[in-house]
């Protein structure tokens, strides 16, 4: 007879309440000293949103009002070494963030003045909201990215879903170096709904990390109600389904927060993390702007009545009192500082022009820095041991492409503790998918840490523990795979340097395996090169040989810009002098190698396609120079180098084996014709694959890519006479 048996969790998921005696118990300077905090927060937002009104916000104004209690419950955990990050509604908690941070000590808000650095936060997060250059992001973030590092704000995310990996990533970073510290990552309801949410909870219940995944569901995304964003409303759920402790909460309660927060942190002190804490909320106007979402017509001012009612800063006033904590006079002395705190950091940013309110010209950040802080000067690598094969000891042996890869990396990970891998099957099979691993496992397998596949979501770890002192090696199986871990490697990881004003390291590694050539077919066969080329955040190498692929990987790891390395399937088996003893010298980035002088015409490639080139030229006895670029990113490739040939052969063709929808050459193309137009007797010829992605027929798949053939045309064309 068929049988049914009830399966229970294996992680208890509960519902936190307080009562009264809870209230009673709390300490009255917290008490007050909370509630000062969501006073602060209520009257700041409410001075953006008429900022806003009078057209001094450039983007949108995404206020927290209604949701105080959370932000305010959630940081009386905290310390100044914890971390938070949050999405596009996020003043509220990195106010409160900022200011505990000014006041380590506590800060009696009746008998205490705002000393200068709790006036220079408030000053400072204004003035970002507002994108002046005296924010904290010097104006480039605005209301949806914010960074503080000293105050333990490694930076919010506007992308949805986008910001629990990173807070991820700070915990594992903390779990490895030790901290002690536990990460906060918050969000909205419509957030659970995001594949990267589940991803990220996913990895830190896996490595039982110290985070904290805080859910203020609103009930709102945007207009979206929860009951038609998910048939299981109970957003505590997902953390007992994968294996952790779920706690709801009242978020309308400040008190309430404070309990669930202490409970998660004790959870995690005890048994480990990650907890997910949800805090039932209601933001009281709509999305973004100073309307309630009744006027958009997706909910009812009946319904918004009721919540308001509810208005934690209202009701706690109004215990407070009842608890003869504080009376009205004590009251309206809190809202009488909390104003003059907002008034003053709002008349220091504005100007009377006429009856209208403006920006003074000199806030504003100068336009000629728009480009600067995209990446760094590769200063860190000045004073490292530069070295080309010509220059290395007689003292050399043969080794393969991916024995110095594996040989390469334990080596850098012996120098320096804080290098990491992360990946699918990296700790498995010998040293992962193509062996790169294998001495890394053979000496700090501790340090080699299996990823589910879940490329966005480990990618996002790897940036978040970047940003909080560990260098990240990420391993990404196929090239296409880059396409599935785009928010992180591109929304993500390209532009946080950026965004966030600069002047901090993103010490991120990408190894990405290129294997056009195999018959495995349009979903594993992409080069994403020219994707990369598209942020130029990234830098972009190549290597060709063992000699090179060492001395790249070593500047990749001391370089404090994110690198991706494109490792050619092709050249795994391929063997090249490398010195013998010597694994620790480097490769200058953005530095091309002449492979094969030459003055007919100038052959641009990399990699596998460097081969190609050159048993091309020997064949057809064309004389081709062949340039092996190493560094593909086109902002820092080795364009004197390049120039120089071109002037001197007059003929360029950029070779390629990639499909031409990927291709990289068509930006190269056009930066050739703005740089030396004057100097070329014919077109730039582009050799590169097919329009369609590769396939699994061979002749097909042969067809798609740039190959010898494509390459004996354009020589044909570039050396002909009168050509």
């Amino acid at each position: 007879m068929v049988q049914q048996t009830s399966i229970q969790p294996s992680a208890p998921w509960l519902r936190l309440d307080v009562d009264d005696s809870d209230w009673t118990d709390a300490e009255v300077s917290s008490l007050v000293r909370w509630y000062h905090q969501m006073l602060l927060i209520r009257r700041f937002e409410e001075k953006v949103l008429d900022l806003a009104n009078a057209g001094l916000v450039h983007g949108p104004a995404h206020a927290s009002i209604g949701q105080e209690a959370t932000a305010v419950g959630a940081m009386s955990v905290l310390g100044t070494g914890d971390r938070i990050n949050g999405t596009h509604r996020a003043h509220h908690q990195v106010l409160a963030k900022l200011v505990n941070a000014q006041t380590p000590g506590g800060f009696d808000p009746l008998h205490d003045a705002f000393n200068p650095g709790m006036q220079g936060s408030v000053r400072g997060l204004m003035a970002e909201i507002m994108g002046l250059k005296s924010g904290y992001c010097g104006g480039r973030g605005g209301s949806m990215h914010m960074r503080d590092d000293a105050s333990g704000i490694p930076g919010t995310s506007a992308i949805i879903g986008g910001n629990l990996p990173h807070a991820a990533g700070y915990a594992l970073a903390d779990k490895l170096l030790g901290t002690g510290n536990i990460s906060v990552a918050f969000f909205g309801d419509g957030t659970m709904m995001a594949g990267p949410a589940y991803e990220a909870m996913n990895i830190a219940a896996l490595y039982r990390l110290p985070v904290i995944f805080f859910a203020e569901n609103n009930l709102y995304a945007v207009s979206t109600h929860i009951n038609e964003q998910t048939r299981e409303t109970r957003l505590a759920s997902r953390g007992p389904m994968l294996g952790f402790r779920g706690i709801e909460c009242d978020g309308m309660d400040v008190v309430a927060v404070h309990h669930a927060m202490r409970e998660a942190r004790r959870t995690i002190e005890e048994d480990g993390g990650p907890v997910l804490v949800e805090a039932l909320c209601y933001r009281f106007l709509h999305q973004s702007g100073a309307r309630p979402g009744s006027e958009f017509g997706y909910r009812t001012r009946a319904e918004e009545d009721v919540w308001k009612a509810r208005d934690p800063l209202a009701t706690m006033a109004a215990r407070l009192k009842t608890m003869g904590i504080l009376n009205a006079s004590d009251l309206g002395t809190l809202d009488q500082r909390v104003m003059e705190v907002v008034n003053t950091a709002a008349d220091s940013l504005t100007e009377m022009s006429g009856n209208a309110l403006r920006i003074p010209d000199h806030l504003w950040p100068d336009p000629s820095d728009v480009d600067n802080q995209i990446r760094g000067d590769l200063s860190e690598l000045k004073g490292e041991r530069f070295l080309e094969i010509e220059d290395a000891p007689a003292d050399t042996r043969p080794v393969k492409f991916m024995v110095a890869a594996s040989e390469v990396i334990a080596r850098a990970m012996e120098q320096d503790a804080r290098i990491i891998i992360m990946g699918e099957d990296v700790h498995r099979l010998r040293g992962g998918v193509s062996g790169a691993t294998k001495g890394a496992l053979e000496r700090w397998p501790e340090r080699v840490l299996a990823m589910p596949i879940a490329e966005n979501g480990f990618v996002g770890v790897a940036l978040g523990a970047a940003l909080c002192g560990l260098r990240p090696i990420v391993e990404i199986m196929f090239g296409d795979f880059c396409l599935v871990a785009a928010d992180q490697l591109f929304n993500a990881v390209s532009k946080v340097r950026h965004m966030f004003g600069g002047g901090f390291p993103v010490p991120i590694v990408v190894r990405v395996r290129v294997s056009p050539h195999t018959g495995y077919g349009s979903q594993h066969s992409g080069d994403p090169s020219g994707l990369f080329a598209l942020f130029p955040g990234w830098r972009i190498v190549a290597p060709t040989t063992p000699f090179d692929y060492i001395g790249l990987m070593n500047s990749a790891l001391k370089c404090d810009d994110p690198v991706v390395v494109i490792e050619h399937v092709e050249l795994f088996p391929s063997e090249g002098p490398v010195p013998a003893d010597d694994r620790d010298y480097c490769v200058r980035l953005g530095k091309a190698k002449i492979v094969r002088p030459g003055s007919a015409c100038t052959l641009l490639t990399s990699a596998s396609m460097v081969a190609v080139a050159s048993q091309v030229v020997e064949e057809t006895g064309a004389d081709a120079e062949i340039i092996d670029l190493r560094s593909l990113d086109p902002t820092g490739l080795d364009w004197p180098l390049v120039e120089a040939s071109i002037r001197k052969t007059n003929r360029v063709a950029v070779i390629e084996q990639v499909q031409r929808g990927l291709s990289l050459g068509g930006r190269l193309t056009q930066e050739i014709q703005d740089r030396v137009f004057d100097y070329l007797d014919h077109e730039i010829l582009h050799v590169t694959g097919s329009l369609s992605a590769p396939v699994v027929a061979a002749p097909l798949n042969r067809a798609a890519l740039g190959g010898a053939e494509k390459l004996k045309a354009a020589l044909q064309s570039l050396t002909a006479v009168g050509g």
